[in-house]
């Protein structure tokens, strides 16, 4: 696919037009840069695949193809088939990492991790972060994505340390970017070219719960009253506190 846009794109620089833009770098459907509908259809109607490794084969002959950009709130357009994924950046910044001592590597058999656990890692770890769940999903929400981020480390014994308030930081900064609400469609999923599961939002939800319970007594409640009460137009803040 994105071969045949290089030779629309030579066919266009020669007839001095401005090519088309978009977004590319490996061209293995492993990096993730690349990335548009296809027919309404997120990264194309293959299912588990990238539009770098869709070919011509995986369309009728003469069929039209209408190739749009990520449609989503959060992903502001640039340019022709290029959008801004940075908020997918900043839900990283605000937590999908671990915290480790550094200097000498750790040898590799220090920590055992059982099978279980490391392949829901692995299935969980392969999001390369195109953002077709966003453009796929109605809401245009980032859940999967979201989901797969946390449960990949947390499902690790190197990450449990900092799980719960990776949990929490993580979606908090979702839900500050442009994000919709998860209705559990399962649009995401279907589109996805990794075919992530969407059992990692059930992970998330579930390591967020968790992650607000043990952290109550240190949260604020912001609530805000409807007009016309006796708190017209307020914000009240409540304290958490421990029953005695």
């Amino acid at each position: 696919m994105l071969e045949c846009l290089d030779v629309l794109n030579e066919t266009l620089i020669e007839r001095g037009e401005e090519p088309v833009a978009f977004d590319h770098d490996c061209r293995e459907g492993i990096c993730g840069s690349c990335g548009f509908l296809i027919n309404g259809v997120a990264q194309g109607p293959e299912r588990a695949t990238t539009v770098c490794q869709l070919t011509m084969r995986h369309f009728k002959d003469g069929q039209e193809l209408v190739i749009e950009p990520w449609r989503a709130a959060a992903f502001p357009l640039i340019k022709d088939l290029i959008v801004n994924r940075r908020s997918f950046d900043h839900i990283i910044e605000a937590g999908g990492y671990i915290s480790v001592s550094t200097g000498q590597a750790p040898d590799g058999n220090a920590i055992l991790v059982g099978k279980d656990a490391a392949d829901r890692a692995m299935d969980a770890a392969v999001c390369i972060g195109c953002g077709a769940c966003v453009a796929a999903c109605p809401n245009g929400s980032a859940a999967l994505f979201t989901g797969a981020k946390i449960a990949h480390l947390g499902i690790l014994p190197q990450g449990k340390p900092e799980r719960d308030r990776r949990a929490l930081d993580m979606v908090v900064q979702m839900n500050a970017e442009s994000f919709g609400n998860c209705t559990n469609i399962g649009e995401c999923s279907g589109v996805c070219p990794k075919a992530i599961a969407l059992g990692v939002i059930a992970t998330m939800n579930r390591d967020y719960l968790r992650a607000s319970w043990k952290k109550r007594d240190d949260m604020e409640t912001t609530i805000i009253t409807p007009a016309g009460g006796s708190s017209m137009g307020s914000t009240l803040k409540l304290d958490h506190k421990p029953a005695r």
